[in-house]
C-alpha cells in the first residue's frame, strides 16, 4: 500500500489479499452479479472445476446458493472498505474459524483455499512490482491532480480521504463501495490519461 496526501486529506492506494481472495472464491463458486455494486469477474479467469477426486461441495446440487451469495456478500462487505477491515485476515487455515457461522461459504472455503491462495498471490505479487516501479507515476497522477484543484479553487484542499483498492478485473472501471472507498481495474490504473480523467471529477466532489 502507499499514501499520498498532506495533514488535510490522504488517498491510500493498495491491492489489498482479502479483496483478491474473496472475488476469487466468488468467481470459483459462480456467483455472478452478487454484490452491490456487482464487480465484474476478475482476470485470468479462475478455473471452477479442480482436477481432484470426489465432487466439489460447491457444485453438489445440495448447496444452498442463495444462502452462500448472503455469506459472501455479507463477508465482502467486512473487507472491502479499509476502516472495517480486520487488521489480520480471517482466512486462516486449516479449519477458517471465522465462517463457522456460515457453513456453505466455510465449505467454499475449505475445499478451493488453495486454488484461490496461489491465484491470489500471482495476481498481489504483479501488483507489487507494478506499483514499485511506478510508484512516482502512481502518486504524480493523485497529487497532481489534487493541487490542479487547489489552484482552481485559489484555496487547499479541506479534509477528505479517498481509499483505493486495485483489482484486477475484466471491465475497464470504477466502483465505489463505501463513502471513502473505490475499487478500480488495474486497466484503468495502467491508463495513466483514463485515470486522471476518472479521479479528476471525484476529487472535485470532494474538495
Amino acid at each position: 500500500m502507499f499514501v499520498e496526501g498532506t495533514l488535510r486529506w490522504q488517498v491510500t492506494e493498495d491491492c489489498p489479499w482479502d479483496l483478491l481472495m474473496a472475488l476469487c472464491l466468488r468467481d470459483i463458486a459462480g456467483l455472478d452479479g452478487v454484490g452491490e455494486p456487482a464487480l465484474p469477474r476478475v482476470v485470468p479467469e479462475v478455473q471452477r472445476v479442480r482436477h481432484a477426486s470426489g465432487p466439489s461441495p460447491v457444485h453438489r446440487d445440495a448447496v444452498d446458493r442463495c444462502a452462500l451469495a448472503e455469506q459472501w456478500v455479507a463477508w465482502w462487505q467486512t473487507v472491502v472498505r479499509r476502516e472495517l477491515r480486520p487488521l489480520t485476515s480471517t482466512l486462516v487455515p486449516p479449519h477458517f474459524t471465522a465462517f463457522d457461522r456460515t457453513i456453505e461459504l466455510q465449505d467454499l472455503v475449505l475445499d478451493r483455499y488453495e486454488d484461490a491462495r496461489e491465484w491470489a498471490t500471482m495476481r498481489r505479487a504483479e501488483y507489487a512490482m507494478k506499483s514499485t516501479a511506478l510508484h512516482a507515476q502512481y502518486a504524480h497522477d493523485i497529487v497532481d491532480v489534487v493541487r490542479d484543484r487547489e489552484h482552481l479553487l485559489r484555496q487547499q484542499a479541506g479534509y477528505f480521504r479517498l481509499d483505493i483498492a486495485v483489482m484486477p478485473l475484466a471491465e475497464r472501471g470504477a466502483w465505489i463501495v463505501g463513502p471513502n472507498s473505490v475499487v478500480v481495474s488495474q486497466s484503468l490504473r495502467d491508463d495513466r490519461a483514463a485515470f486522471r480523467s476518472w479521479f479528476a471529477p471525484l476529487v472535485a466532489a470532494l474538495v
